[in-house]
């Protein structure tokens, strides 16, 4: 049983506030098509449209996010007893067009490692009357040595595969919600921004999928408005909205939430699109981004998307952006940048500041997988042997460098390929051997196509210990292999156990880390 929180700090909480129609229904028709954000309406009583999010745990907090369909303050109303005697009121922003009707608050002041239920209003701007109230509930973070247990994956209505009424919507997250985790970590193609939707698709063996398809999922994304929809889009879904209300997410972006493979400076030659300039939708997708995610922009290094979040003296989870600052794909065969040097050398000083006992680096990328990008490289490896070359160069500093400064107990967590795997790198089976034997483990989809598994680099020396994956490329959601990984680490032994789980729950195979002291 959680403990009570012993005190709510009321002053700390109102200084955090201070700085920063689908809600309560399912989806009970099959083929729908409707608007993923509602027009805005002026006066009358506000409707918060898309439920509640939480995000960024902290020891003394989280963030809470909404959207209100028309102009309003957002509220939240925070106490330590479920029936919420004792609330405190918070005020949060006004909610206006300029953001969508998005918002959010930072919650501060609260005990660390207890329980903490909320509730999300909107006011009228003249303070006459209120919206319906939204709640939830949460873990804080400890400061203290005890049990963690967290989840992670990514790729999210991708390759055609929507909201599905027929089978239930996106019932993974229920199956993730039943495990109870402290947060989620989201690794990225969040939203699939150059996916549309198409209301029915026949299956391979004659069974139809059928999806809910809204204005902004029948085309591709170019412009903001469509962008925000995409977004929109995935809170529709009954069961994201129940896990979003009581699991705090740490989220990072890839190439989805913007156009497949991005790279900043590319011009598409893609007849889809009209705007062909990448990193002008790119500006757009961040902003719709950081107004639809429970994101502070705060907490990033440079005001966009990595960071540092540490959940008690037993992890820290470094989150990476991949995607912002590196060079053109190309055939990875001279040295190239996918973190930039700010963040390889802030990942690297970061990691050896930390006293947290494992740090887990939450990577949109995988390192030792191949993705091409025709006959380009999308993500680190180059398919090459040898010495690293292309991308690996800068992954190899950063390898050598934690290894020089004595960096122990680091785990590379990542999505992006579609399946799930746990791979082991070792410097006597590498073309290069000055780093550590570490971890990476793969998990997703969440809710998209399934694929793999795609082929191994040999730069770092990686062996394939499981994977799990399709025999048919695109398997829809029906097929299964759709995945989420566990992680928990014992408060009293400090052992990080990593569970790789199907779409029900249900753990396909499982491995022990003892920390290294």
């Amino acid at each position: 049983m959680t403990p009570e929180p012993s005190q709510l700090n009321r002053r700390a909480l109102l200084r955090g506030a201070a700085a920063t129609g689908l809600a309560a229904t399912g989806l009970a028709a099959t083929g729908l098509f409707l608007s993923g954000a509602p027009a805005f309406a002026r006066g009358g009583r506000p409707v918060l449209t898309h439920g509640v999010q939480l995000g960024d745990p902290r020891p003394d907090g989280a963030v809470v996010w909404t959207r209100a369909d028309r102009p309003s303050r957002m509220f939240v109303e925070v106490s330590r007893h479920a029936d919420f005697r004792g609330a405190w009121r918070i005020p949060g922003p006004v909610l206006t067009p300029e953001t969508d009707g998005t918002g959010e608050v930072w919650l501060r002041g609260l005990p660390p490692g207890q329980q903490a239920y909320y509730r999300v209003i909107a006011e009228d701007l003249d303070g006459r009357v209120e919206s319906e109230a939204l709640t939830g509930t949460f873990r804080t973070a400890p400061r203290d040595r005890r049990d963690v247990r967290f989840l992670w994956s990514g790729d999210v209505v991708g390759q055609g595969w929507g909201i599905n009424p027929d089978v239930g919507g996106m019932t993974i997250y229920n199956a993730m919600a039943a495990r109870n985790p402290d947060f989620f970590l989201h690794s990225g193609d969040t939203v699939y921004s150059d996916g549309p939707l198409k209301e029915s698709v026949t299956l391979p063996d004659g069974r139809m999928w059928r999806n809910v398809v809204t204005e902004e999922k029948s085309k591709v994304a170019e412009t903001l408005a469509e962008y925000r929809g995409q977004f929109a889009y995935n809170l529709l879904d009954e069961n994201v909205r129940r896990f979003a209300a009581q699991v705090p997410q740490l989220v990072q972006w890839d190439d989805h939430e913007v156009t497949n493979n991005w790279y900043p400076g590319e011009i598409l030659d893609l007849a889809q699109y009209t705007e062909k300039r990448v990193d002008v939708l790119a500006e757009r997708a961040f902003q719709a981004f950081h107004e639809w995610q429970p994101v502070r922009r705060q907490d990033a290094v440079d005001g966009r998307v990595y960071r540092k979040v540490s959940h008690g003296p037993l992890l820290d989870v470094f989150v990476l952006d991949m995607r912002s600052y590196r060079d053109s794909n190309s055939a990875g065969t001279t040295p190239e940048r996918i973190l930039g040097d700010r963040q390889a050398r802030w990942l690297v000083d970061e990691l050896a500041r930390s006293r947290a006992t494992w740090k887990v680096i939450a990577s949109d990328m995988p390192i030792g997988i191949v993705v091409p990008d025709g006959d380009k490289i999308e993500a680190v490896a180059n398919g090459l042997p040898g010495a690293p070359n292309g991308r690996e160069a800068e992954l190899a500093w950063v390898l050598q460098e934690i290894s020089r400064r004595s960096v122990r107990n680091t785990v590379w967590l990542t999505a992006d390929v579609h399946y799930t795997a746990a791979i082991h790198y070792a410097p006597e089976r590498a073309a290069f051997a000055g780093f550590d034997p570490f971890w990476e483990f793969v998990s997703g989809p969440l809710h998209a196509g399934a694929f793999g598994p795609n082929k191994l680099d040999p730069t770092f020396g990686p062996e394939q210990v499981f994977v799990n994956a399709p025999t048919r490329q695109g398997a829809s959601p029906l097929e299964g292999f759709q995945h989420f990984g566990e992680v928990n680490i014992d408060g009293r032994t400090g052992q990080l156990t990593v569970d790789l789980r199907d779409q029900s729950g249900r753990s396909l195979w499982a491995k022990t880390l003892d920390p290294q002291r």
